[in-house]
C-alpha cells in the first residue's frame, strides 16, 4: 500500500522537526504516512506548492517565510485562519479547492492548558511582540476568556494595530498596547512571542512584570534553557516553559484535520526532548 505524501514547505527547512514529528505520529497511530521537507524557492511557493498537489500530495505544513503567502493563496480560509492573517496547514477540500488553515493558536492553548495545566481564564496576561507569530495565537488565547491581555511591543503603532484587530474577538477581556518598557507590575502569564531568544537578546522589560507565581511561555524552543526563560528564573519565577510542546501540539492540530486522527502528544515531546 502507497502512503499519503505529506510535507512541511519553508525557506530554509532542513532544521525543521516537523517530519520527525510526523513520522512517530503515523508509527503511532499506524495511519500510511510519508512526510518530507520541501525547499521551496523564495520566489515561487505558489508553484511550489501546486505542483505538491499535482502529483498527488494530501497536505502541507507552511512554515517562515510563507505562512502569508499561503493564506493568500488559499481558495478558502478557516475562521482561525483568517483572524491570524497566516496559514501553517494546506489541503485539498472534495472539490478540490485549497483549504488554509492556522493550528499555532491552537497549538500553544493545548500545550499551557493540558500539558502544563496552566489557568487562561479570567488571567492577566502579558505577550511581547506584535508580529505574525503573536497574531497567530490571539485569537485562540483570547477564546479562553483571560481577564486582561496586553501586547507590548517595540514599536508600540504595531501593537495598537493588533488590538484594533482583535478587539472585535475580545468580549469581556480587557485588551491594551504598550511600549516594551511600560509594563510593570506582575502578569500570571507571559508569553514570549518575539524571536529575540534565537539571537541570545532579551526585549527591556522590567522584573516587576515577574511575581513568584507568574507562569513564563517562550514561543521559542532550545536544548538549552532559552536567553528569556533563564531572564525569567532570575527574576523569580518558578514556572517557565519553551514552545517545544506547541510545535508538537500544532502539528497534532494539522494530522487530526489532515487523517481524522488526533496522536497522543506527550510521548513525541518526551523522545523530541530526548533526542
Amino acid at each position: 500500500m502507497t502512503n499519503d505524501l505529506y510535507a512541511v514547505v519553508g525557506n530554509p527547512v532542513s532544521h525543521s522537526k516537523s517530519p520527525r514529528i510526523h513520522s512517530l505520529f503515523a508509527s503511532e497511530t499506524g495511519e500510511s504516512v510519508e512526510y518530507i521537507a520541501i525547499q521551496a524557492p523564495l520566489d515561487d511557493f505558489a508553484g511550489t506548492v501546486k505542483h505538491f498537489f499535482e502529483r498527488g500530495g494530501k497536505g502541507l505544513n507552511v512554515t517562515v517565510p510563507f505562512k502569508e503567502d499561503a493564506w493568500k493563496l488559499a481558495d478558502r480560509r478557516t475562521e482561525r485562519a483568517e483572524s491570524a492573517g497566516a496559514a501553517n496547514t494546506l489541503y485539498l477540500d472534495d472539490h478540490g479547492a485549497l483549504v488554509a488553515d492556522n493550528t499555532d493558536g491552537c497549538g500553544i492553548v493545548r500545550d499551557l492548558v493540558f500539558n502544563h495545566a496552566v489557568a487562561l481564564k479570567d488571567a492577566r496576561i502579558l505577550v511581547l511582540g506584535a508580529g505574525g507569530a503573536v497574531r497567530g495565537v490571539l485569537g485562540p488565547i483570547m477564546a479562553k476568556h483571560p481577564a486582561s491581555v496586553t501586547l507590548a511591543n517595540r514599536t508600540v503603532g504595531k501593537a495598537e494595530a493588533l488590538v484594533d484587530l482583535f478587539k472585535p474577538l475580545a468580549g469581556a477581556t480587557r485588551l491594551s498596547a504598550c511600549g516594551f518598557e511600560q509594563p510593570s507590575e506582575p502578569f500570571d502569564v507571559i508569553i514570549n512571542g518575539t524571536s529575540a531568544s534565537l539571537q541570545g537578546d532579551l526585549p527591556p522589560i522590567s522584573p516587576g512584570v515577574i511575581a513568584e507565581k507568574t507562569v513564563v511561555y517562550d514561543m521559542m524552543y532550545s536544548l538549552q534553557t532559552t536567553t528569556f526563560n533563564q531572564w525569567a528564573l532570575e527574576q523569580g519565577a518558578q514556572y517557565v516553559f519553551d514552545g517545544l510542546g506547541m510545535l508538537v501540539e500544532q502539528a497534532a492540530e494539522s494530522f487530526r484535520i489532515w487523517r481524522g486522527v488526533s496522536p497522543a502528544t506527550s510521548p513525541v515531546i518526551e523522545e523530541l526532548r530526548n533526542d
